[in-house]
């Protein structure tokens, strides 16, 4: 195969598109989807400038998706002085896997000479993901503790940093699956929080009030580009799923999609232009229907529903075992 636009060797075929595509123009091509992402979310504000700055905290996994992500933002906004970029690194506690990816994340870095802040579960909470997994308390699947504290501390700790953005490297496969599964759960108020929260235009989403908005600037670029993209740049990625993934009902879902895309090339981008057309007609609908206020957790002072938040009766129960 040829690259449709220079004649050279093609390294990928884009069957949703036709493209035949070399390495150059297949980097090329995800970096733009990137950065049109990033302008029509309107991420970056009319009134930033080097004297008002954004602070953009990357939430740096090591992996595929979040590694391309910092790459591509620093190499679009490097030098820009109306942005400062820091990433943001969780340290689970996975014996032979996490260790690896937090040296990814180190590498990447010091390479890029951006400031990178590393947190772990064992120094915040006193716990490592290894152990949660062997006690299970709660009697549920890993994903559902760790996504608990994950979150706590990207939150955290990104506003300890003064984030104005915090940036996840979550890619066209995930959110097609994340939209399916609203979808199929029929859960619209959902659909609604996922525009305020991660998706819409920041012109048009409600204000975030205390948590950090959040973006997702690499979701239009399938998994598969993404992972391709990291191997042509070599980029320090660490790519190995986590031993303890056990999110069945979303496997589930990735293999219906990875199904449907086969036989119908382009399911995933038509899936999230739909769906992100009602996810901002249900925001409209259901904005402020059931919200609640929210209290300081009289433990740790996160935000919460209730006296005690979540996070640290998951501990508590970690704890008594």
């Amino acid at each position: 195969m040829e690259c449709d636009k220079c004649g050279r060797d093609a390294v990928m075929h884009a069957a949703y598109s036709g493209a035949h595509l070399c390495d150059d123009h297949l980097c090329a091509s995800v970096e733009k989807r990137v950065r049109r992402r990033i302008r029509e979310d309107n991420m970056l504000p009319r009134d930033a400038s080097p004297e008002n700055p954004q602070t953009w905290v990357i939430g740096l996994s090591g992996g595929k998706d979040s590694v391309v992500l910092t790459h591509i933002l620093d190499d679009t906004f490097g030098r820009d002085p109306r942005i400062e970029l820091v990433a943001l690194t969780i340290h689970e506690g996975i014996e032979g896997y996490r260790d690896k990816s937090v040296d990814a994340c180190v590498e990447l870095a010091e390479d890029l000479d951006i400031h990178h802040e590393l947190v772990s579960y064992e120094d915040e909470f006193g716990v490592q993901m290894d152990d949660v997994v062997e006690k299970d308390p709660e009697n549920m699947a890993a994903c559902a503790y760790c996504g608990v504290f994950r979150r706590d501390l990207l939150e955290r700790f990104a506003d300890d940093l003064g984030a104005d953005k915090l940036l996840t490297g979550h890619n066209l496969d995930d959110e097609a699956q994340t939209a399916l599964m609203n979808f199929f759960e029929g859960d619209l108020k959902q659909v609604a929080k996922h525009f305020d929260a991660s998706i819409g235009d920041f012109e048009k989403r409600r204000d975030a009030g205390e948590f950090i908005p959040r973006a997702k600037p690499l979701r239009d670029v399938p998994e598969k580009e993404v992972a391709l993209y990291a191997h042509l740049k070599d980029l320090p990625a660490h790519i190995t799923e986590c031993p303890h993934s056990s999110e069945a009902y979303r496997a589930e879902i990735q293999q219906l999609l990875l199904k449907l895309e086969e036989n119908h090339p382009g399911t995933r981008h038509s899936i999230m232009a739909g769906y992100e057309e009602l996810a901002e007609l249900t925001a409209r609908e259901y904005r402020g229907e059931g919200r609640v206020d929210l209290n300081d957790c009289e433990r740790c002072g996160s935000k919460t529903a209730g006296d005690v938040c979540r996070k640290c009766r998951l501990i508590e129960s970690i704890e008594a075992v």
